[in-house]
């Protein structure tokens, strides 16, 4: 033992001896206490506390922040952590997250206090990032050992870690790479010291391979001693990077010995709007869409609209099969009738060959003619603005019209019986809700509209609004995520060509929009038309995509059917996605496909559970092998138990949550004839070794030098993975329909409406919605398409 460390466990022994602690559990008593559901974090500010931090906020899991930087902050103490309640030790909280193995600088008591808790009740500790040193079981990172950038490095579970916390994964942990130019992590790769104290371990859960070395170093592990378990993880995270991401759950399933309310899965689906419909093409000489506001006005409409044929319904159906994975058709009826209208025939083959293989797919109302549903747009003037009526109000498209188009649509659907869900409904570029700066609130006649068809969850736009709300009191938003697949390309040229257009600089070629916020980042050159597609959007895309999937977000992601047709577009980018995931994760953590309908009500349920803890209406503990949580009736509990825990009821017990990640998990209520819900493990946790208090104090390593914690800008600021990510780096949307339309050659960036309706510069389109594929004239009965 080290001086400095010898000195703080003298310290430690005897203000343990003056502490309550042992009076709260007594050395040696055998009868289980009662360990409360909530983690402690004490955050010091930096990334990785605020990382796992963010973990447990997504899952639902209650914890407590204690942050050293407040001055008013309370002190950590045993009755901090721990009292009696009905004549029943308690410990206070079921884990304990601290910034390293000691953040106590001036305050010896504070991580003795924390040590003696942690050995008395069998509760766990993560060290969220320190330095490889004796003191954390490591030897110094050196001969062999490395300690720098880890950028690029490929991480792996040991056979440890397979077996334990994160055996939902295959094996490799790679570490993100986004720019070569900044340093995006840091870590100490050493190994476990070969002599620790009787009774000591060190198990490398997650490592890595040392530079110039046969050896590997640790990156996750286990370190046991003195009646007590940490978590060392010796890099630095946050909470966007992959290699965290993917170790996640696993830490928090860690940290509670797998017993935890909130739970954690990984959700991806796309929806595929405008089927039946066309979209308009994208004009690469013009650099815009004709029809839409982005050209210069009276552009003539000459683009031919794209829309999938019988060959690409049949691909379609193939590509699902062999890839296990079903998409949503988000359908518009009107435009099958339109497209045989436009081509003198009574049989749409695409439209027929899709019912006919309707349960290949999930179905959702789109409305019959997608027409704008806010306001009555004034498109004589660019940007558009919303009609005003002769007292200056605004002139919303009326109640009949929007209830008309859900009908129509769904009559259609009936009539050819294609089965869709009638509670679900996407409006047509999520129109109807707010669209800024035009539209500063939903159009009032939306929410009875919705009420008046059965609608209980209609999407948005998760680029404008993040997060579900309520429309009206009967229906709820399920916000979706747009991809950088554009609606209005069927190649990947022209997709290439418009990203180009949208992320290069004037210099380069570009719009120039990418250069106009500060947030915003541009192509250090236009992409190769030819190759670009392959080589950089669609791995760039993939990623972003990826980053919602391992972040416990069901949002779904939402694409066109003129990226299913011609090129195919969109294929590429879902293959790299689902292969991508599925290299990296065992069977037992499968994606977790989802309905709109299914998404809404998740969303739904963790409002309510996260709103009751928010509000302290949320009691849960442990005893034992039993579980006992109170919530506020009609809230359901969320919550990962043990592989054998069922739920006790009032006569005999019934099965618990579902099987995923070598866990089970899932919400549940109070059986009947009981007020809270009471789980039963398969068996209770190990007894904690009996430890004197002063065994404990001596676990209390000197405080982590400042020095030793590198945090590098490109960790504290999250590196975005290319131009079109705005998770990372927060910045107007640039997705054609969603947020900030670019402007198209020789138009001003000024006169551009923000996140308005693709149909800008056609009248017609503001009446009638867009074509089937047909010509597309001022007078037909139905516009042009425009963006989504």
């Amino acid at each position: 033992m080290g001086r400095a460390t010898r000195r703080v466990a003298a310290c430690a022994a005897a203000v343990l001896l003056a502490s309550g602690l042992q009076t709260t559990l007594a050395h040696g008593d055998t009868t289980p206490p009662r360990i409360d559901l909530t983690v402690l974090v004490v955050d010091d500010g930096g990334p990785s506390v605020a990382a796992i931090t963010a973990e447990l906020k997504s899952q639902g899991t209650p914890y407590k922040v204690v942050s050293l930087n407040d001055p008013n902050r309370p002190v950590i103490n045993s009755a901090f952590l721990s009292d009696t309640v009905n004549g029943l030790p308690r410990g206070k909280f079921q884990g304990i997250v601290l910034p390293n193995e000691n953040p106590f600088p001036n305050s010896a008591a504070e991580m003795t206090a924390i040590a003696s808790y942690e050995a008395a009740f069998n509760v766990r500790q993560i060290d969220a990032y320190t330095w490889a040193n004796p003191a954390v079981g490591l030897n110094y990172a050196q001969n062999p050992g490395f300690v720098g950038t880890l950028d690029g490095f490929q991480g792996a579970t040991t056979a440890a870690g397979t077996s334990g916390p994160f055996g939902y994964l295959k094996g490799s942990v790679p570490f993100e790479d986004n720019d070569t130019n900044v340093s995006e992590s840091y870590g100490y790769l050493a190994t476990p010291l070969a002599s620790l104290p009787a009774g000591a371990s060190f198990v490398p859960l997650v490592d890595a391979p040392i530079p110039n070395a046969t050896a590997r170093g640790s990156l996750v592990g286990e370190y046991t001693h003195d009646g007590r378990k940490e978590l060392v993880v010796t890099f630095v995270y946050n909470q966007y990077q992959q290699q965290y991401r993917m170790l996640a759950r696993g830490m928090v399933d860690w940290l509670t010995q797998g017993v935890h309310l909130g739970y954690d899965r990984n959700y991806f689906a796309t929806h595929v709007d405008d089927v039946f419909l066309a979209d308009d093409r994208w004009d690469t000489t013009l650099k815009c869409t004709p029809g839409d506001v982005t050209c210069p006005p009276g552009t003539p409409d000459t683009a031919s609209p794209i829309r999938m044929t019988v060959d690409d319904a049949d691909h379609l159906k193939q590509w699902q099969a062999a890839n296990n994975f079903t998409l949503d058709m988000v359908f518009n009826g009107g435009g099958s009738e339109d497209w045989k209208a436009d081509h003198e025939t009574t049989a749409d083959p695409t439209a027929d060959r899709m019912i006919a293989d309707q349960s290949s797919y999930r179905w959702v109302n789109h409305t019959y003619t997608h027409p704008y549903l806010g306001c009555v747009q004034n498109v004589t003037v660019v940007p558009w603005v919303c009609s005003k009526n002769s007292a200056g109000g605004t002139v919303w498209v009326d109640q009949n019209t929007i209830s008309t188009q859900i009908k129509n649509n769904a009559d259609w659907a009936t009539a050819r019986g294609l089965q869709f869900d009638a509670q679900t409904l996407v409006t047509g570029e999520h129109s109807g809700l707010l669209t800024a700066p035009q539209e500063t609130s939903d159009n009032p006649y939306l929410a009875p509209a919705l009420a008046a068809n059965g609608i209980k969850f209609t999407a948005s736009d998760a680029s404008r609004e993040t997060g579900q709300r309520a429309v009206g009191s009967s229906v709820l938003t399920v916000p979706r995520y747009p991809m950088n697949v554009f609606y209005n390309a069927a190649t990947a040229k022209e997709e290439t060509d418009e990203y180009n257009w949208i992320y290069t600089s004037k210099a380069n070629g570009g719009s120039g929009v990418c250069e106009n916020n500060a947030n915003s980042t541009c192509l250090p050159q236009p992409l190769d038309v030819n190759t670009g597609y392959q080589s950089y959007i669609v791995p760039l895309e993939a990623r972003i995509d990826l980053g919602h999937v391992l972040n416990n977000d069901p949002r779904p992601h939402f694409v066109h059917q003129s990226n299913l047709s011609e090129d195919r577009i969109l294929y590429p980018v879902l293959e790299k996605i689902l292969g991508t995931y599925r290299s990296l994760h065992a069977d037992s953590a499968p994606i977790v496909n989802l309905s709109q309908r299914e998404i809404g009500q998740e969303f739904q349920r963790r409002a309510a559970w996260n709103n009751a803890l928010a509000a302290g209406q949320v009691t849960a503990y442990r005893v034992g092998s039993t579980i006992t949580v109170n919530a506020p009736s009609g809230v359901q509990v969320q919550a990962t138990m043990p592989t054998g825990t069922a739920q006790k009821l009032a006569i005999g017990t019934g099965g618990f949550g579902s099987s995923y990640a070598g866990t089970l998990s899932g919400w549940v209520s109070p059986g009947a004839l009981q007020s809270s819900v009471t789980l039963q493990l398969p068996s209770a946790p190990a007894a904690p070794a009996a430890v004197a208090p002063s065994v404990a104090a001596k676990s209390v390593p000197a405080p982590v030098p400042a020095d030793k914690k590198v945090v590098p800008q490109g960790v504290a600021t999250p590196v975005p993975v290319g131009p079109s990510d705005t998770t990372r780096k927060p910045a107007p949307s640039l997705v054609p329909g969603s947020g900030t339309p670019v402007p198209g050659k020789d138009v001003t960036a000024g006169t551009i409406g923000q996140g308005g309706d693709g149909h800008h510069g056609n009248t017609a389109a503001t009446k009638n919605g867009k074509p089937s594929g047909g010509t597309a004239t001022p007078s037909s009965t139905t516009g042009r398409s425009g963006n989504r």
